[in-house]
């Protein structure tokens, strides 16, 4: 019995040693992908950053497809992206791809119209019409229809996009494709799409600078890069036919009845949902980690990284405009994080 016990404290030293080891150790993960969570996300590896010294965690903010892509290359311990990875793109990756929910956003539609203070109000048809390319002119019936008592110019409409391959493209594309069966025919959704017309921007930076930058612009960026850059953004006309702007609450509205029928691997799209408070262009946006690591070290990081995240690291959201994760999605994912080996 002695014996045992000797052993036994033995065994709980060593395991105290590994770990102190592997917390004294340097640690360096490298992601890259959305640009969208970009501003939590560097707040969030910053944060975790100070409470774990040792550990450094840098991303790139070079889109969702470059995080995809970079992913699929192993250039990156881990990718982002706010729309999910495809089936097709699942296939083409040597090794399984998990997605983890992080936090909600939007796409607001953004523009600068001098003279105009007034905040807009966009119906679907009006939306698609513009990024079609067949709405041209700022006092068009399809805009001033819903904007009575705004007096609206004749100028030109000057669209802006995203020149690299972008998740938020993925979700103004996946909304559009949802509410005009013309765009889905012609254009389709994906994280970079053929426009019909328009000027690019990279990241979301690039397209808020550009709206600034040109009068009679407008283009969609998230919600946080109009708030930060003072750009004006409109209102937008849900499924139950009200105008609702993009906040908090409209946002988390949203993603209230996708947390009730979440999918087992957390791809799923909310864009035009049903609910009068809901705004119609909101996601969740993904961290896509490898369900293997050959590294045990920086595996143990990640999994406590996205545990953190999901619990202490919410309170970091809201001052940046993103909704939190519903609780049974967390639920969900925290159990999902055993899948990582």
């Amino acid at each position: 019995m002695r014996i045992v016990k000797i052993l036994s404290v033995m065994a709980v030293l060593l395991a105290l040693g590994t770990i102190a080891v592997a917390q004294g150790g340097q640690v360096l993960l490298n992601a890259a992908g959305a640009t969208f969570p970009y501003p939590i996300y560097s707040k969030w590896f910053d944060q975790y950053h100070k409470l774990h010294s040792n550990i450094q965690i840098n991303y790139q903010s070079i889109g969702s497809g470059g995080g995809i892509r970079q992913l699929l290359d192993k250039t990156v311990d881990f990718g982002a992206s706010d729309g999910p990875m495809t089936d097709e793109q699942l296939k083409q990756a040597s090794f399984p791809v998990l997605h983890f929910p992080t936090v909600l956003g939007a796409d607001v539609p953004s523009y600068n119209i001098p003279g105009v203070s007034a905040e807009l109000k966009f119906t679907p048809e009006a939306l698609a019409g513009i990024f079609l390319g067949k709405i041209t002119k700022w006092n068009d019936p399809a805009i001033a229809s819903a904007n009575s008592g705004v007096k609206l110019p004749g100028d030109d409409i000057v669209v802006v996009h995203r020149s690299d391959g972008s998740g938020t493209t993925y979700i103004w594309t996946d909304y559009l494709s949802k509410i005009s069966p013309e765009w889905q025919q012609k254009v389709g959704k994906a994280t970079s799409v053929n426009w019909p017309v328009g000027l690019g921007g990279k990241g979301n930076e690039g397209v808020a600078a550009l709206i600034q930058q040109m009068p009679g612009a407008i283009g969609y960026v998230e919600l946080i890069y109009a708030i930060q850059n003072k750009i004006a953004y409109g209102h937008v006309k849900n499924q139950a036919g009200a105008f609702v702007k993009a906040d908090l609450a409209s946002v988390s509205a949203a993603a209230e009845a996708a947390s009730q029928s979440m999918p087992g691997d957390f791809r799923v799209s909310i864009t035009n949902p049903e609910g009068k408070a809901a705004y119609p262009i909101a996601s969740f946006t993904w961290l896509l980690i490898p369900a293997k690591f050959t590294d045990a070290t920086k595996r143990d990081v990640v999994k406590d990284f996205l545990k953190w995240m999901m619990t202490d690291g919410q309170q970091y959201c809201e001052a940046l405009a993103y909704a939190k994760l519903p609780k049974e999605v967390v639920a969900k994912e925290m159990k999902a994080i055993a899948k990582i080996e």
